[in-house]
């Protein structure tokens, strides 16, 4: 099945996000954008690399001869202004020039450094996203937000760059591990939760066909996940407000990362987020106690947790209060005001917060 869907953020070129089971269409699609004579540079995790570099430079030898390949080891550790750097060297090494383009091949950590080095090189160079990982389809390869850490600031720099285009083959996906395959299912769970709750009922209804990798499913799945965050960077594009609510489960999840020295992977810091999060929208009588823990163990049969052993309880908060995304107001929660429908909250209490991060705080006795 083939999906194309078309994002036209304010002020920006609108650019399409394609669906597809290859990457026979690609190579068509680049040059109804950019002409045969540029020069383009993958930038790609080594890992993806040796599985799908080949593959991708023999697709776009059919129009472009200038096609080069930057393989780099990341992680979290590597996501920094050095590995940055590197990238810069290359690019001026080979002369690339404010016409030439790059392309991320890999997840979200590829996808974020890669744009902020188009963002930045040469004041600006048109880049295109072919993401590798479900967590990467679905969330972080569209939306224009690029990033690097700084210390212990998890995306503390970085710039708002649109995609030209995003090129999802969902054939990857047969090579995902079962762990980061279930760390994209968070941000799938997330989107239905903030938006759509038929959505999250159908993947709920769904999950056996979704773990299984049917291909029709799992297409279904990302193309209505990427509608909804369509929705919000068409009318956000720079996150200004309406945007946060895509946020839901980060505001816990992003210090929890930090806590566990990113030992645990995004997608399942973002589920035990989640679940603090819709434990405080119980606490204030947005869900009632049936949605809670509906929500909260319907995590687990996509293979996510939904608690951690002997949480450092002030270490958590210590963290989340440097969070950036933090206003003179207050911590900025999202908070559900029932499923299928996101709320900005600032005025969550550090005592409701220390409570709900009880929730997801195994201790044996």
């Amino acid at each position: 099945m083939d999906n194309s869907v078309t994002v036209n953020p304010k002020g920006a070129e609108p650019y399409d996000i394609m669906i597809r089971l290859g990457f026979d269409d690609l190579c068509d699609a680049l040059t109804s954008i950019f002409p045969p004579s540029c020069k383009i540079c993958i930038i790609s995790d080594i890992n993806v690399s040796k599985l799908y570099g080949d593959e991708l430079k023999s697709a776009l030898y059919k129009s472009y001869k200038n096609v080069d390949l930057l393989e780099l080891t990341l992680g979290e550790e590597n996501k920094s202004l050095d590995t940055v750097s590197k990238c810069y060297t290359h690019l001026t090494g080979l002369k690339y020039g404010r016409n030439d383009v790059i392309i991320a091949l890999g997840g979200g950590i590829c996808g974020d450094i890669s744009g902020f080095v188009a963002s930045s090189y040469m004041r600006g160079i048109s880049y295109v996203q072919v993401p590798t990982t479900l967590l990467s389809m679905v969330d972080s390869s569209s939306g224009g937000k690029t990033g690097v850490n700084f210390e212990s600031y998890k995306n503390m720099i970085g710039a708002f760059k649109m995609p030209r285009l995003v090129y999802i083959n969902t054939s990857v996906l047969n090579t995902l591990p079962d762990r980061e395959y279930a760390s994209g299912m968070a941000e799938v769970l997330k989107a239905g939760l903030i938006k759509d709750g038929s959505f999250y009922e159908w993947l709920i209804n769904s999950f056996s066909e979704i773990n299984e990798r049917d291909t029709e499913i799992v297409t279904e799945m990302i193309a209505r996940s990427i509608g909804i965050k369509k929705y919000y960077v068409e009318k956000d594009p720079y996150e200004k407000n309406e945007r946060a609510i895509l946020n839901f489960g980060h505001t816990v999840g992003h210090a929890l990362e930090k806590y566990t020295d990113f030992k645990y992977s995004h997608g399942e810091c973002v589920a035990l987020g989640s679940v603090a999060a819709a434990y405080i929208s119980w606490k204030k009588e947005y869900l009632s106690m049936e949605e809670f823990y509906e929500i909260r163990d319907m995590f687990v049969p996509f293979g996510l947790p939904i608690s951690l052993e002997d949480i450092d309880t002030d270490r958590v908060i210590e963290y989340l209060k440097s969070d950036k995304k933090n206003t003179a107001e207050g911590i900025k929660f999202i908070l559900l005001k029932k499923i299928g429908k996101g709320i900005i909250s600032t005025d969550v209490t550090e005592e409701e917060i220390r409570e709900a991060i009880g929730q997801i705080n195994y201790v044996e006795d």
